[in-house]
């Protein structure tokens, strides 16, 4: 185990010791990398105050012993959470936690089951004595600790930014007449991969003309035209770690209203990032672009939250949207990513990844906007 595998572990086992559970069931594949390394598809740990094992089948043995060699490796050939239940009942679990945002029905089912049965072979009395011996408890106390970035985090999250800021101005220069969406997608996770990203950290939009309305488009093979929005959005990923980042684009000429939104936007972006600091509520950031887009009379076109924080995943905690209560600590990287967009017209989005500091935010991401809409 790595010394930053060591340091999570600590502070986990700190948070379980206020949270009265006995043990941790940990199911989440991302949770499972940030606290052994370990990154097989089929997986889980079981973590208590002094021991700590990694649950998988014989496929991966020797990536366990390579990735989470401090981790005792259980080999399951079927039905791995029941043996993980019956593992924790051993070693003495009387409250095992679970992920309820992770752990399927079925699979929440065979762990209650596998702590039943050897319950019920270790002690004779009623279903409910049986009960009281050992029981399941919702606690997502990963993310907590994910939410906070080290240094070595941190480090990951620039690389990540810089390829992907790279592989951008290889795609703007693609964006012309009669060029594909997905052609110029293409080339920029072709780029990222090339100048050493594991692979992007999500399939990379490009959404162009009435299409660039879609927050969420599917890139397609639609061509570009003369006058088109076109909203890219691009992340990488290194170590493990992702990157996000938007920008949006006029090709050869653009319209006096889209200027308008560009422009717009650009100002919300600007706002929400200086919102950015420790201490600040994630709610009050999200409203302090929200009420520049509602103001000029544009509410209804921008429905989705400011941001979100970004590390292993691209969508993690904190999440910077209306009635958030969440307080911004140091060490919180996320995204701030206002965006209008009109039915049948177009779209702009605009984001940055930032690094939350005591007094303010470090932008992460490159590629420098003006307020003008920038037209290639």
């Amino acid at each position: 185990m790595g010394a930053a595998q060591q340091a999570r572990l600590a502070r986990l086992r700190q948070r379980m010791v206020g949270s009265e559970v006995g043990g941790l069931a940990i199911s989440a594949p991302s949770n499972i990398f940030y606290l052994s390394g370990f990154r097989g598809s089929s997986g889980a740990l079981l973590i208590t105050a002094d021991r700590a094992a990694l649950l998988s089948d014989s496929r991966y043995r020797l990536q366990a012993r390579e990735q989470a060699p401090d981790y005792d490796f259980i080999e399951i050939e079927r039905r791995l959470f029941g043996r993980l239940g019956e593992l924790a009942r051993q070693w003495g679990v009387q409250q095992l936690g679970y992920e309820p945002g992770h752990l399927t029905c079925q699979r929440r089912t065979e762990l209650s089951e596998g702590l039943a049965a050897l319950a019920l072979s270790e002690a004779e009395g009623s279903e409910a004595e049986r009960e009281e011996t050992a029981e399941l408890t919702p606690a997502s106390l990963v993310e907590e600790l994910r939410a906070v970035k080290s240094p070595e985090e941190v480090s990951c999250l620039r690389q990540a930014a810089a390829l992907a800021d790279q592989a951008l101005w290889e795609m703007v220069a693609l964006l012309r007449p009669g060029a594909t969406e997905r052609k110029i997608a293409l080339a920029g996770e072709f780029r990222m991969r090339r100048e050493g990203a594991e692979a992007a950290a999500f399939d990379l939009i490009v959404a162009s003309g009435a299409h660039s309305a879609l927050p969420h488009a599917e890139t397609t093979e639609r061509e570009l035209r003369r006058g088109d929005l076109v909203v890219v959005d691009i992340g990488a990923r290194v170590d493990g770690y992702c990157s996000d980042m938007t920008r949006t684009f006029a090709v050869r000429s653009a319209s006096a209203q889209a200027q308008e939104i560009y422009s717009l936007v650009y100002r919300a972006q600007r706002a929400g990032a200086s919102a950015v600091m420790e201490g600040a509520v994630c709610g009050d950031v999200d409203a302090a672009a929200r009420e520049l887009i509602s103001a000029a009379g544009y509410g209804e076109a921008f429905g989705h939250g400011l941001g979100h924080g970004v590390g292993i995943e691209v969508h993690e905690a904190p999440r910077l949207g209306g009635g958030e209560e969440t307080r911004l600590a140091a060490g919180n990287v996320v995204t701030v990513e206002p965006g209008v967009y009109l039915d049948g017209v177009g779209g702009v989005r605009l984001e940055d990844m930032l690094l939350v500091e005591p007094a303010g935010a470090e932008t992460l991401t490159g590629a420098v906007m003006g307020e003008e809409l920038p037209v290639v």
